[in-house]
């Protein structure tokens, strides 16, 4: 396993599943974007929101792949919606939903870019939310 790979699986273990946000001053470079703004603490908004929407949420790694100052994990999330999920109000209903982060880190193993991509559609789904494509012809929105 890579320095770069264990501190994927650190973060992914330490931060989003165990809230150590600590952790998060250890592995997050000061210039990585997140929730409006750079370095630990607006990546930490970001988590923090996902907490108060998910309280039980967990992470499973599902694989993981390194190659230099990259790391591309595949993960499987689940949890229970108890908060707030943007325009979601809470629904007691529990997810499963797959997703990807890919990490840079800097020359000293600092997180420096992170990205994600996840089945959002299929989250918004089993919360129920109803998703209807736009009418064909409407030019009046409010019609």
């Amino acid at each position: 396993m890579t320095d770069v790979e264990a501190a994927a699986r650190r973060f992914i273990t330490d931060v989003w599943n165990g809230g150590r946000e600590e952790t998060a001053y250890d592995l997050i470079a000061e210039d990585c974007p997140g929730l409006g703004g750079t370095g630990p603490d607006a990546t930490l908004a970001w988590h923090r929101d996902r907490r108060a929407a998910f309280p039980d949420l967990r992470y499973k790694i599902v694989d993981v792949v390194a190659a230099g100052d990259r790391v591309a994990v595949h993960w499987r999330a689940a949890g229970t919606q108890a908060g707030q999920f943007g325009a979601v109000p809470p629904t007691g209903r529990v997810v499963s939903y797959s997703g990807a982060t890919f990490l840079r880190f800097d020359e000293t193993g600092r997180i420096l870019d992170m990205w994600s991509v996840n089945e959002l559609f299929q989250l918004l789904q089993q919360l129920g939310v109803e998703m209807l494509p736009p009418r064909r012809g409407v030019t009046d929105p409010g019609a």
